[in-house]
């Protein structure tokens, strides 16, 4: 491990977010593209709840993200 924390099990873990983070998107997309509203909602709360655990995890260790504008 580095003087950042960045190790093999960092990498493995945040695989594992974003992979979860690509499949709650996947699922974004197929209900956006099918127009069934209901499930685009439920998708979307999906995304960003895996979206926001992946933010989560990068600042618990340490890496901050860049501000919005």
């Amino acid at each position: 491990m580095d003087e950042t924390g960045v190790n093999e099990a960092f990498f493995r873990r945040y695989r594992e977010l974003l992979d979860a983070e690509d499949g709650a998107f996947d699922e974004l997309e197929h209900a956006y593209e099918d127009g069934d509203r209901a499930h685009w909602a439920d998708d979307f709360a999906a995304w960003r709840q895996a979206a926001e655990r992946r933010v989560a995890f990068l600042s618990r260790e340490g890496i901050g993200t860049a501000p919005s504008a």
